[in-house]
């Protein structure tokens, strides 16, 4: 007899029988199961058993946390069950039909960042620490930072720009590529696509809102002329663009003949994916990106301020997400240009803390599970540094709920500070650190804006993640 036999006889009772499942696999810690009827499992009968401590359902899939010995307690269940049991990806492929629209575009999302979590995490500790050497005036009465003063400190942070830069600067490159990956086309091809949106070649997305339209570079077709601008950092653009060269290529696979397939398919569908990208999907995407900004200061400036607040407060982190939130530099500058300053920045500084927040309240649920703390400690730092892509990507969007807790927070800390009428000096130093921006007479309200951004996503997340057993 098997060491959890007669535990795997009583789970196979509990959750509805044999016949209520769909599919079931394990990870490191926990069974997944993706059930037939999700109500049919008992979760308090089944967390009474010895070997079981907790459930869960997250993305589909019901989840039964057995601890390091989940591997034994799989084999046993399999062996009482009669079921086979098949792999993570599949489990994941047969819970997509329990899933909502919304459940199942996070699902596709987080499944293309997945890979590119190790990446980002240590990009935003780069990024998050070049901040704290190259922005704060810590030195010389506050008007130097540790970069102006030492030598040393000034080459480590030219360096380390090297590895950021090749993180987010190209980080469409690694979607892309991602996105081939996880379609099952040719990766290659996806790599070259993404190399196609950040070429050295093209004027880069940072220099765009600074540049003259007359002065953009452009390739002239005779009948047409195209710009030539980069997609660097920006994610709407590269995906659209990935899932433009899997279908052109699931076409173009369809109707060549085997023997010519290897120069056929590449051609048909690298080529027109990279002149779709460059003609329709960027352009599209800036467009996108200057009616936001138009929005933006437009509510900013008005006597809506504090409603404008409330909406750009919850709304700054999704924004992020697209790659779209570079073009609210321009606005801070803009902004800075007529009144001395810019209220837009604290309110993404408070936005940065509350998404680290939400991760705050994810190590503090599951400190007893260590593979999700090689994730969340980084993830939370980076954020708390300014750099949230690798709480979001890495932890929040992946449950959900800790991203609206930290949208929640970042909202309500938002409205207090513009109905404050915190205003900050300059831009560039986001997160905790975010205060040295901030001009002297706002700097205490900014402080408590600031608590309110650690606080209350950190309580929401905390009380959500406990309803819903997260361990």
């Amino acid at each position: 007899m098997g060491k959890f036999e007669n535990d795997s006889k009583e789970l196979l009772k509990y959750v509805g029988g044999k016949e209520n499942i769909s599919a079931v696999t394990h990870c490191v810690t926990r069974m997944r199961f993706v059930l037939n009827d999700p109500s049919k499992a008992d979760k308090e009968a089944i967390e009474k058993l010895k070997s079981v401590k907790g459930t869960f359902t997250q993305a589909g899939q019901f989840q039964v946390v057995i601890g390091n010995e989940v591997s034994v307690f799989y084999n046993d269940f399999i062996k009482v069950s009669g079921i086979d049991g098949v792999s993570k990806d599949e489990v994941k492929n047969v819970a997509k039909n329990n899933m909502t629209f919304i459940q199942k575009l996070m699902a596709n999302i987080a499944e293309i960042f997945s890979p590119l979590i190790p990446a980002i995490i240590v990009g935003g500790l780069i990024l998050g620490f070049r901040n704290i050497i190259g922005d704060m005036k810590l030195l010389e009465d506050g008007t130097k930072s540790l970069v102006e003063v030492s030598q040393f400190w000034a080459g480590t942070n030219s360096f380390l720009w090297l590895i950021g830069e090749a993180i987010f600067h190209f980080l469409p490159v690694g979607i892309t590529w991602s996105i081939t990956k996880k379609m099952g086309t040719t990766q290659i091809l996806g790599i070259v696509l993404g190399i196609t949106l950040v070429s050295p070649q093209l004027l880069n997305a940072y220099a765009v809102a600074g540049t003259p339209a007359d002065k953009i570079p452009f390739w002239n077709f005779g009948f047409a002329q195209v710009k030539m601008i980069g997609y660097q950092a920006q994610v709407i653009p590269a995906i659209l663009a990935g899932f433009t060269l899997v279908f052109l290529e699931r076409g173009a696979r369809k109707i060549s003949p085997a023997s010519i397939s290897m120069i056929v398919v590449p051609f048909l569908a690298l080529v027109p994916a990279v002149l779709i990208a460059h003609i329709v999907i960027g352009p599209i995407g800036w467009v996108i990106g200057s009616g936001i900004s138009q929005v933006v200061y437009g509510g900013l400036t008005s006597s809506f301020g504090a409603i404008f607040a409330a909406i750009f407060g919850f709304l700054y982190a999704p924004l992020v997400i697209t790659g779209l939130h570079h073009m609210t530099n321009a606005i801070d500058l803009q902004l800075m240009a007529q009144f001395n300053g810019t209220s837009l920045w604290p309110m993404i500084a408070l936005s940065n803390i509350a998404q680290g927040s939400a991760v705050l309240a994810m190590i503090y649920l599951q400190r007893k599970n260590e593979e999700a703390q090689e994730i969340n400690v980084p993830a939370c730092i980076s954020a708390y540094l300014g750099v949230t892509e690798p709480a979001m990507f890495g932890v929040n969007l992946k449950y959900s709920f800790p991203f609206l807790c930290g949208m929640t927070g970042s909202a309500i800390a938002a409205i207090i500070s513009v109905g404050s009428g915190v205003m900050a000096n300059s831009i560039g130093v986001g997160g905790l650190p975010g205060i040295l921006s901030i001009k002297p007479a706002f700097m205490m309200t900014f402080a408590i804006c600031m608590v309110v951004a650690i606080v209350i996503p950190f309580v929401l997340t905390v009380i959500v993640g406990k309803k819903k057993g997260i361990k």
